[in-house]
């Protein structure tokens, strides 16, 4: 299964556009969804500061700012 990875904060508003973009796709396809506050761990907070919202598949990062959609579909298509 297609692991999706979404670094985030809180008080972003393009985070949660992003995560609402991710979530209209899950009624399509299968993948499992971590969301992560950046916020929460210093590390990823000095890694991401200004490039949230942060999209990885799989442990590579996919996209950063706006969702890259059809990136995303073309790694969760079927093989």
């Amino acid at each position: 299964m297609t692991e999706l990875t979404l670094y985030h904060r809180e008080s972003c508003g393009l985070c949660h556009d992003m995560l609402a973009e991710i979530m209209a796709l899950k009624s399509r396809y299968t993948f499992a969804l971590t969301v992560v506050d950046i916020d929460e761990d210093p590390e990823l907070q000095a890694r991401f500061n200004v490039k949230v919202p942060v999209l990885a598949v799989d442990g590579d990062i996919l996209c950063c700012h706006f969702l890259d959609r059809k990136a995303l579909l073309d790694q969760l298509a079927p093989a």
